[in-house]
């Protein structure tokens, strides 16, 4: 059969490719061909007769376009709230007492194993819909509010079964390395032998994941525990990527760095040598300022090292229920802005080309450019900085995913 051909008329190209000068990799007076689910030209637009091109034609009205939006940090599959905790510390209860009463992250644990699959799909759904509706066309889904192999693995079905429901792209990673588990209380030594043992071949075996996550940290696992999980997932093929840097410097980012992860996460409390050792080994910096913002942290990453340096820098909703409980990757951008003094133009370039790279797809998705995945978003504003700087307007006019336009239903197969 023939693959069926979209023309894209009377848009303006925010292509985010950095082959292009100009800001936002702006083409005017372009137009773009889809073919089949890929992206076959992109040229000047009076190059192009629309009366005699062979397939369907869209005039999208001197709209934007851009890249499909890419969410490269979530926990987004998890059961429960922890609503009435945050309420518990915003009139002064501290963590500790919390945690003490069976709050934090073991409430969430608990509540993630009490749900089947069917259960945790329903309740994972509406947050996955909210940002598909921002124009989030990949998404990455972690593990680690189960703590168990069962449940550990039952996160990482959902999310695959996520993935088969909508028109989304889902990557889902592991994280198993994400607390320790009351069953292991004090012995994370002993979980991280249980995960290498006893998950990780499960997981590579079905390729439930396509890299291995671990929280470095001094109330996670030292980076000791995180070179031998690391070392684990080398064996077994996957990529690495670390929540390091976040409350203090442990030098996991350099960890990260030593066995090319795909990404250094959050980095509040990076350092000049982690910097370096990023640029070198061209692993991303994803910044994450929802759980900044959420739990009134000081430190900020070092954005203008990490610029000066070169260093990739994406931009994530790191949707979770204990510190940053927003389905709203542009929430995000905007807190990256007003927080950590990106520019818009960065954290669009962090939300596409950057959190392409961050996945490990900088090849399929991340920038408009004739070969990749014809994931396109057509947008009602005036400028591409609108979309950091202006919330609660829905300004998504089109939203396409694999060359179909699936703004109206999201369902992968819908109308």
């Amino acid at each position: 059969m023939a693959q069926e051909k979209t023309l894209w008329l009377n848009a303006r190209l925010a292509t985010m490719d950095p082959l292009h000068a100009a800001p936002y990799g702006q083409l005017e007076n372009h137009a773009l061909v889809v073919e089949g689910e890929r992206i076959a030209a992109i040229l000047p637009q009076d190059q192009l007769d629309p009366a005699c091109f062979d397939g369907h034609v869209v005039d999208c009205g001197g709209r934007w376009m851009t890249p499909g939006l890419i969410d490269c940090h979530t926990h987004l599959v998890y059961g429960g709230s922890r609503a009435e905790e945050w309420e518990q510390r915003l009139q002064g209860v501290p963590y500790q007492t919390i945690a003490r009463a069976g709050g934090g992250i073991l409430a969430t644990v608990r509540a993630t194993r009490g749900l089947d699959e069917e259960q945790l799909v329903q309740e994972s759904l509406p947050r996955l819909k909210a940002l598909m509706h921002e124009g989030v066309t990949c998404i990455e889904i972690k593990s680690g509010y189960g703590l168990t192999r069962q449940d550990e693995l039952k996160q990482l079905r959902v999310a695959r079964r996520l993935a088969d429901a909508l028109a989304v792209e889902v990557v889902p990673t592991l994280l198993a390395a994400h607390a320790v588990p009351p069953e292991f209380a004090g012995n994370p030594a002993g979980w991280i032998d249980h995960i290498i043992d006893d998950i990780l071949p499960e997981v590579a075996a079905e390729s439930l994941a396509e890299a291995v996550d671990v929280f470095c940290e001094g109330v996670g696992f030292n980076v000791e525990e995180t070179r031998r999980l690391f070392e684990a997932a080398r064996r077994h093929g996957l990529p690495v990527k670390g929540h390091v840097e976040q409350l203090s410097l442990l030098g996991g980012a350099q960890l990260v760095a030593e066995f090319g992860g795909l990404s250094a996460d959050h980095l509040e409390y990076l350092d000049e040598a982690g910097v370096a050792a990023l640029k070198s080994s061209g692993s991303v910096a994803v910044m994450l300022p929802g759980a900044f913002y959420f739990l009134r942290e000081t430190c900020k990453p070092p954005i203008e090292a990490l610029r000066r340096a070169g260093v990739a820098m994406a931009v994530a909703s790191d949707l979770n229920p204990g510190t940053s409980p927003f389905a709203s990757l542009r929430l995000a951008m905007n807190q990256a802005c007003v927080l950590f003094g990106m520019t818009p133009e960065e954290a669009l370039a962090g939300v596409t080309r950057h959190a392409a790279h961050a996945l490990g797809r900088a090849d399929r998705i991340g920038t408009l450019t004739v070969g990749k995945r014809a994931d396109l978003l057509v947008w009602s504003i005036s400028h591409p900085a609108e979309l950091s700087y202006s919330l609660g307007t829905h300004p998504l006019h089109s939203r396409v995913f694999g060359g179909v336009a699936r703004h109206l239903s999201l369902e992968k197969h819908g109308d």
